[in-house]
């Protein structure tokens, strides 16, 4: 199994965790090892998949303002957490490849690892999602079909996508391509860049 087909392992696994109780503030059961990339990527899947089902709450058109508020500042909160925690993922591909010299025709990639794994979570969850939709059976046919087009284009992608990955890394090891990581500058949740907080101050 390759690095990214294990990942899609992960993720298919935290995925149905969740919905064991599809409850967005069920706690998180993460029995991989503490420091280990299975960890990182478990509880990644597990934020992504909070978030999703945050996100269908949050669209409810008789959901109460202040709720929606509420909600709208835990999204916001989850987000940052997401991006926090790619830039995990990508400090340990940094450091797994740090002793590799790149060649001197060496490219860059336009996102890096983390990134690319960030896609492969979420589609981990559309897949999940469409299949429900596809197994619906109190839908249409029309429906049923238009979502097994949609399922298969998803399973399609992730294939490719998979595939993309390890190629990726695979060059990053050999030295083809090299990681230049950029670090999140969000100026929304910072005091000192957001004018309307610092505004206040």
């Amino acid at each position: 199994m390759t690095f990214a087909e294990s990942c899609n392992k992960i993720f298919d696994e935290t995925t149905a965790q969740y919905h064991v109780t599809d409850d967005v503030d069920a706690k998180e059961v993460n029995n991989y090892e503490e420091g280990s990339i299975e960890h990182t990527l478990h509880a990644k899947n597990w934020i992504d998949a909070v978030q999703w089902h945050l996100e269908d709450i949050i669209r409810d058109p008789e959901i109460d303002p202040v709720a929606a508020l509420a909600l709208k500042r835990r999204i916001d909160r989850s987000n940052q957490d997401r991006t926090d925690m790619v830039e995990e993922l990508d400090t340990y591909f940094r450091e797994k490849y740090k002793d590799v010299v790149p060649a001197a025709d060496a490219t860059i990639n336009t996102e890096s690892p983390a990134w690319a794994l960030d896609r492969l979570s979420i589609l981990a969850l559309k897949i999940y999602h469409m299949q429900v939709e596809v197994s619906r059976t109190d839908a249409e046919p029309a429906h049923i079909a238009k979502c097994q087009a949609k399922l298969d284009v998803l399973l399609e992608q992730r294939v490719d996508l998979t595939t993309a990955i390890d190629q990726l890394l695979d060059d990053i090891a050999a030295g083809r391509k090299y990681m230049k990581v950029y670090r999140q500058m969000k100026m929304y949740n910072d005091p000192e860049t957001n004018p309307v907080l610092y505004g206040n101050k």
